[in-house]
């Protein structure tokens, strides 16, 4: 015979307490999980391939957000410094023409720099820029007059702002083409390629997992 409801036996303590203590650990661990991606880490994905060869469609990446200062959540203001973005970091940061698009790239010139880019060469402040990152599709040169991608400049990277490009010269749609990224906007370094997958290939690239990026 079915008891009534009247006849039920009330909720203990012990039960109360077992599902505040739940309830409690859940909320810290959600708590812990916004901090960290707010203030410290956080992770994306690369939907194209303008960095190729260094970062691939399907390649997730995680990105410092501590490395160049703790900021206020929306405001973008800096409210403990830590560093500053350095030529050659790989930087995420909010698309200049459309901020609600995270944008990555590789930072070329830094405040003050004067960039210039002559037949596809790279040159900061009148020196060549040597390093092996930049990779070439398009044989073609095209002028100035043109489009920018193949020759620039000289242009100075105005204050608090930063000069990127994508490591696929050719196929990259970066500051040659829509101008400075203010520091406001750089969300953090990208550091490590922690899951990568081959859609065209239907699998996992095992061998760039866990890769440091440079």
């Amino acid at each position: 015979m079915k008891s009534s409801p009247s006849e039920r036996k009330p909720e203990t303590p012990a039960r109360r307490s077992r599902f505040r203590e739940n309830a409690e650990a859940i909320f810290i661990a959600v708590l812990i999980a916004l901090f960290i991606r707010t203030f410290v880490v956080q992770a994306f994905k690369i939907p194209s391939g303008s960095m190729k060869p260094t970062l691939l469609i399907g390649d997730h990446i995680l990105v410092n957000k501590f490395s160049y200062g703790v900021k206020i959540p929306y405001l973008n203001t800096v409210l403990v410094p830590v560093g500053s973005p350095a030529r050659g970091d790989i930087v995420v940061f909010k698309y200049p023409l459309d901020p609600r698009k995270d944008f990555i790239k590789r930072v070329i010139g830094l405040p003050g720099d004067v960039v210039e880019i002559r037949d596809k060469q790279v040159f900061v402040n009148h020196k060549r820029l040597n390093h092996d990152v930049g990779v070439f599709s398009d044989p073609h040169i095209l002028p100035g007059t043109l489009r920018p991608r193949d020759n620039l400049g000289p242009v100075t990277v105005p204050a608090d702002h930063l000069f990127v490009m994508g490591d696929n010269r050719d196929e990259s749609f970066d500051s040659r083409f829509w101008g400075f990224v203010p520091l406001r906007d750089v969300s953090g370094k990208a550091f490590i390629i922690y899951w990568s997958w081959d859609s065209e290939g239907f699998g996992v690239r095992w061998g760039r997992l866990a890769r440091l990026l440079r």
